[in-house]
């Protein structure tokens, strides 16, 4: 297995949305890029189309992320690919409305096998293959602002994002007891995509909630997720991208 020259990120959920975004920025800094679908087949070859022209290196991997044997033959096809894997960008998650009323254990475990335990085998995979790197690796998970001050109808879904900080740090202090170069932070975005059926006052609204008043984009997660692989000083973070939406009265 020969090791590719140029560093190489793998995006869970890589396809589209904030992933994609996430993946657009990293290949723009050089890295060769593995995006991760789990039925987003489609798009996911376009995308790498596009940054193939570009003049960018990448793999489309597919995985369903709630089979742990799945998940670790991604992350063991990516370092087979490339012979390296230098960024871990733990992206993919579910995210619906549900009423409290209507919410079942099973419910609540699949948002906890997706967006937790996806999360979970990929930090550990990855980071301990990183671990074994000279060069070490960076791992980020996508959290939430909100598990800080939850809204209503995603009682399902609030559970499994709010272990994502816990998580991260867990991660940062057992990979740097590993390799100190691995480095395992988070970043907390807020309203930079909005649900399709919220209203344009509805939207507005939460704008209004945020210090800056006006929304954010996915590129705003993206160059985050660029700032935390460049800075080796920063560890055990979990970063909001909210405009001020978490602190905002």
């Amino acid at each position: 297995m020969s090791t590719f020259e140029q560093p190489v990120a793998l995006v869970t959920g890589g396809a589209v949305r904030v992933g994609k975004a996430i993946v657009e920025a990293l290949a723009q800094r050089g890295h060769a890029v593995a995006i991760h679908v789990n039925r987003s087949t489609d798009e996911a070859e376009q995308l790498a189309g596009e940054l193939n022209n570009r003049g960018a290196s990448t793999l489309v991997v597919q995985a369903e992320l709630r089979d742990e044997v799945a998940t670790r033959g991604m992350i063991d096809q990516v370092f087979d690919h490339f012979g390296r894997l230098d960024v871990m960008v733990n992206s993919a998650a579910i995210y619906s409305p549900l009423p409290l009323e209507d919410v079942t254990g099973d419910d609540v475990k699949e948002y906890f096998e997706i967006n937790t335990l996806g999360s979970f085998i990929g930090c550990q995979h990855a980071g301990l293959k990183m671990a074994q790197q000279e060069r070490g690796g960076v791992i980020i998970n996508i959290g939430d602002w909100a598990v800080a001050r939850p809204y209503t109808e995603y009682s399902a879904y609030f559970p499994s994002k709010g272990a994502i900080p816990t998580m991260t740090r867990m991660f940062a202090v057992e990979l740097s007891q590993r390799n100190p170069l691995v480095r395992v932070n988070a970043i907390l975005p807020g309203p930079v995509i909005f649900p399709p059926t919220l209203t344009d006052q509805e939207k507005e609204d939460i704008i209004e909630t945020t210090l800056v008043k006006h929304a954010g984009t996915p590129e705003n997660v993206a160059h985050a997720v660029v700032f935390l692989v460049e800075n080796d000083f920063v560890t055990g973070a979990c970063v909001p991208v909210d405009g001020g939406r978490t602190i905002s009265s």
